[in-house]
């Protein structure tokens, strides 16, 4: 077990590096490492030890748990659940424990005027089908199918569908996700 671990940190320290489009001479001078050690770690000839590991994983910037992690992704497909409340529908389409939330969500049109919410973060949302009426502060912008909005949310906001149902597709930090995975949290975005 610790030597697939090994393994696949050494393979993916090389592929962090390449990615980045580094040499073994850039990386080692943010690394302050030789590049004979950096290319010694990535080809299984030098042990990897926390005194290597942590100046790589960081000029990389990558967090160790990140770089450490051997779980295995067997089942790779989201199966969304349908979450509905009053008139707004939602999918949630990440793991609950990513970083970054997304959601769909489905909105119907309603008479009463959604309440404008405030809390940390940032939101964006592209419009599927329909119209949607963004709320921002005094603001009021249409987003239509095929447009995109994006803002903070510390702005008061919220969303209402016009003319007909609307469906969204949202990304948000954790604070915006429980801002609006929150019960009655309808027509936020």
């Amino acid at each position: 077990m610790a030597d697939d671990v090994e393994q696949v940190v050494r393979q993916r320290l090389r592929a962090l590096r390449t990615t980045l489009g580094l040499s073994l001479d850039e990386l080692a001078a943010r690394t302050h490492l030789s590049p004979s050690t950096i290319s010694r770690v990535e080809t299984g000839k030098r042990t990897i030890s926390l005194d290597v590991l942590v100046p790589l994983a960081t000029a990389l910037q990558v967090d160790l748990d990140a770089l450490l992690d051997v779980r295995v992704d067997d089942d790779v497909v989201i199966r969304p659940h349908a979450d509905t409340a009053g008139h707004v529908t939602t999918w949630l389409l990440s793991r609950p424990e990513a970083p970054t939330v997304a959601l769909k969500m489905r909105v119907e049109p309603t008479d009463a005027a959604p309440e404008q919410q405030v809390h940390p973060g940032h939101d964006w949302f592209f419009v599927l089908e329909g119209t949607v009426r963004l709320l921002l502060g005094d603001r009021e912008i249409l987003v239509e199918a095929g447009e995109a909005a994006s803002f903070a949310t510390m702005t008061p906001h919220a969303i209402a569908a016009v003319d007909g149902p609307a469906e969204l597709l949202l990304l948000f930090d954790r604070d915006g996700h429980r801002a609006h995975a929150r019960p009655g949290a309808e027509g936020a975005a």
